[in-house]
C-alpha cells in the first residue's frame, strides 16, 4: 500500500517560467526535505524518462514529478496513465541495467506539487509505491 507524506510549505523559491519546469525545480528542494539523496534529474532513454532519479535508505528511488497550478483538471496525484506507468517502468529497468543493478532494491514514487502563479509551492504529497510493476 502506498505511503503518502504530505506538508505545506509557505516559502517561494526562485523558480523558472512554466509550471513542469518549476514544478521539477522544487522537487530536489522538497525531496532532500524528506531525506531522498538525489542521484540524477532527467534521466532520458528511448523508452521514456525519469524525473529524479534517488536514494532513500538504501532502496533506488525513481521519481515522477507532477505539478499543478489548479485542481481544474483533478489532483496531480490521479495525473498518471497506464501508458505513462509503462514508460516509467521500462525507463526505470533501462537505468538499472545500464548502471549494473538489474538486482538493486527499487520502488517508484510520485511527488506531486500544487504552486499558485508565484511560483510559491502551495502543497506536496510523496506517493511511495505509486506504481506497481
Amino acid at each position: 500500500m502506498p505511503t503518502t507524506r504530505k506538508s505545506r510549505a509557505t516559502n517561494r523559491l526562485n523558480l523558472p517560467a512554466g509550471a513542469g519546469r518549476a514544478g521539477e525545480a522544487a522537487a530536489a528542494h522538497i525531496l532532500a526535505e524528506h531525506g531522498y539523496a538525489i542521484i540524477r534529474t532527467n534521466y532520458r532513454v528511448r523508452e521514456g524518462e525519469i524525473d529524479v532519479v534517488a536514494e532513500l535508505d538504501g532502496q533506488t528511488v525513481f521519481v515522477e514529478v507532477k505539478t499543478r497550478r489548479s485542481n481544474a483538471f483533478g489532483l496531480a496525484e490521479e495525473q498518471l496513465s497506464a501508458q505513462k506507468i509503462e514508460r516509467l517502468i521500462a525507463a526505470a529497468q533501462s537505468y538499472l541495467a545500464e548502471t549494473g543493478a538489474e538486482h538493486a532494491d527499487w520502488r517508484i514514487d510520485l511527488l506531486a506539487i500544487e504552486m499558485d502563479t508565484s511560483g510559491r509551492v502551495l502543497r506536496h504529497s510523496i506517493i511511495e509505491n505509486a506504481v506497481g510493476y
